[in-house]
């Protein structure tokens, strides 16, 4: 048992997933699995269905039909407790804008039932905002708040870490330490999964790529050199289809 009192699980699989808004089709039968030691890549064009699929394995957006399961055991059987096992970063970052970078983490840390201190001194100094703590997050810039929210969402160590467009408006730097981030992780055991449109940073980046079209699983295989043309070439197959 992990210390959430939530069995722990080394791997999340999709079962013939597919889910409705209405008449809108956003996802249909999907099935995938991710290990720990990934950094799945999500890939497709916007409206693909890749922000649904982030939602289903948080657990904020019930499958229509077909299941997912958490080292076997569906989120159903495990359970409220299974979100203290994961960790997600969406387009909202959920940060208080006039709360400092410090008060920001002890909140979310006392949420996550963490304790705060040295694991926010940590976090502050992995978002390199060791010295910015005190400031007030308004006054950060895009960079500055998107690791500050990484980290946020990794204070209670997290098994499954999703990322919905994580290097929106980051700049070269930011781009680095938010990647290097999410590298140590999979060292860590962790299944990192990154939903995102921009192939240059997901190429030497994931290691695992699903790409998703119109809400269909188009392609899932290991990551190879040359993903923009691979992604292209598979585009233009479905479109042929």
């Amino acid at each position: 048992m992990s210390k959430s009192g939530v069995s722990d699980f080394d791997s999340v699989q999709l079962l013939d997933v597919s889910r409705h808004f209405g008449r809108r089709r956003a996802l249909a039968h999907v099935s995938l699995t991710a290990r720990a030691g990934d950094i799945l890549g999500l890939l497709g064009p916007n409206g693909a269905g890749k922000s649904t699929l982030i939602g289903v394995l948080a657990t904020l957006v019930a499958p229509t039909s077909g299941e997912v399961r958490y080292g076997g055991q569906t989120a159903h059987a495990l359970g409220s407790g299974l979100r203290r096992r994961i960790g997600l970063l969406a387009h909202e970052l959920h940060l208080y804008p006039e709360l400092s970078a410090r008060q920001n983490l002890d909140f979310f840390a006392r949420l996550y039932g963490v304790e705060t201190g040295a694991s926010v001194d940590a976090a502050l100094d992995r978002a390199g905002l060791g010295d910015r703590g005190h400031e007030e997050v308004l006054g950060f810039s895009r960079g500055m708040r998107q690791r500050l929210a990484l980290e946020r969402a990794l204070l209670h160590r997290p098994r499954l870490v999703l990322f919905d467009e994580p290097f929106t408006g980051l700049d070269d730097h930011a781009v680095g330490i938010v990647a290097g981030r999410l590298r140590e992780l999979a060292a860590s055991g962790a299944i990192v999964i990154i939903a995102t449109h921009d192939l240059d940073l997901a190429d030497g980046l994931v290691t695992r790529v699903a790409l998703v079209r119109d809400g269909r699983l188009l392609l899932d295989e290991p990551a190879q050199a040359g993903l923009r043309a691979r992604y292209r070439s598979v585009i233009a197959q479905a479109g042929h289809a």
